[in-house]
């Protein structure tokens, strides 16, 4: 049985505009996305080789999570150039100008487009929060073991707030061993430092249970001092061995929750370099608003017949695309460096092309 759009307020040119408009977006995914693994296994091949890498592995770890995440980080291009296509053609062949000749007004011409846009922001939001995570595990778990390891079985320099107050420091930590060596931890009370702990080595046991070996406790009471020397003991810390090792590139694994938790507990714990953290955490949801933006741009600039036609169009569509990545890496750039905020840093890009595309809508034929 046919689906009724009447019944949710559509008519016959809202359902032939979304068709047309998701349609040639998932087209142009496929296409591009097709082009992109070739030319990635064409790169990499010799490394798969040289790294004997399983056929299984390549196909169901690398590529089959490889897809999702470059689809998502490329949606707002796919978006930008689909609308450009279709609308061009459109405008092409005189149908924007029959449709506003009938009495059609170029705002409501958009509710089609923006009914599209929120499909595709939605996709992305929940790709981008929820599922691309979970696949990130096992393409950078398949980049570390066959392209190029970026993971390290230690930490150097470790140095964290684990309590209000309590610091925590360890001058290197072997992750194949769970050990530490030359440990400290300092309790201040405001300003005046009561009692320090510290241990030639320091093993993690389970949970937040840790055991301590040649350690030597230190207290403080005004000009008072008592010490407490000993073979091993054993203590709670509030800190698990994987928190020292997750890098801003495995961020990325995290889900919207996990990662905005983890951000928290960075922050509580002073950890000051969280830049590549938060600038993914705004990406979550910089990147599938910019459908929106990609949307009116896209529709704004094409919707106008002109001599130069498809191709004129789909060239300054490109362009503008080329401009939006170039603004979104230098501003991500800027941020990792402490340059800019990361907030403003993600959402820079967005406000720029929003105004751009105000202007666009604004001069656009109606």
């Amino acid at each position: 049985m046919a689906f009724d759009y009447q019944k949710i307020g559509l008519k016959r040119i809202d359902t032939y505009i979304i068709k047309k408009f998701l349609g040639t977006f998932f087209f142009s995914i496929v296409l591009i996305l097709s082009i992109a693994v070739i030319f990635d296994l064409t790169e990499k091949l010799d490394e798969f080789f040289d790294n004997n890498a399983p056929v299984r592995a390549i196909i169901f770890d690398y590529y089959l999570n490889f897809i999702p995440f470059y689809m998502n980080m490329f949606t707002p291009l796919f978006t930008f150039i689909s609308v450009i296509f279709f609308t061009s053609k459109m405008a092409a062949n005189t149908e924007i100008v029959a449709m506003l000749a009938s009495g059609i007004s170029f705002r409501r011409l958009m509710k089609p487009y923006f009914l599209s846009a929120t499909l595709i922001c939605l996709m992305s939001f929940f790709l981008g929060g929820y599922v691309i995570p979970r696949s990130n595990e096992k393409l950078l778990a398949f980049e570390n073991d066959y392209i190029k390891k970026f993971k390290t079985s230690y930490a150097r320099n470790i140095q964290m707030e684990i309590e209000p107050g309590v610091i925590m420091y360890i001058e290197r930590f072997e992750k194949t061993q769970n050990k530490g060596y030359r440990f400290s931890l300092e309790k201040f009370e405001g300003k005046i430092l009561t009692s320090r702990l510290t241990a030639e080595t320091i093993s993690w046991d389970t949970l937040y249970n840790w055991k301590l070996s040649e350690y030597l406790l230190r207290n403080f009471d005004g000009m008072h001092e008592s010490i407490t020397k000993g073979f091993s003991m054993d203590t709670i810390i509030k800190v698990q061995p994987e928190e020292f090792f997750i890098t801003s590139k495995e961020s990325a694994q995290l889900n919207n929750r996990e990662l905005r938790e983890h951000l928290e507990r960075l922050k509580n714990r002073g950890i000051g370099n969280t830049q590549a953290f938060e600038d993914e955490y705004h990406k979550r949801f910089s990147m599938p608003l910019a459908a929106f933006i990609m949307t009116l741009m896209g529709v704004s600039l094409s919707s106008r017949k002109v001599k130069g036609g498809i191709g004129l169009h789909l060239g300054i569509g490109l362009a503008l695309s080329a401009l939006y990545i170039l603004f979104s890496t230098m501003s991500s750039s800027f941020s990792v460096s402490g340059a800019m905020s990361p907030f403003l840093a993600v959402w820079l890009p967005n406000i720029i092309f929003l105004i751009i595309g105000a202007y666009l809508y604004h001069t656009a034929p109606k």
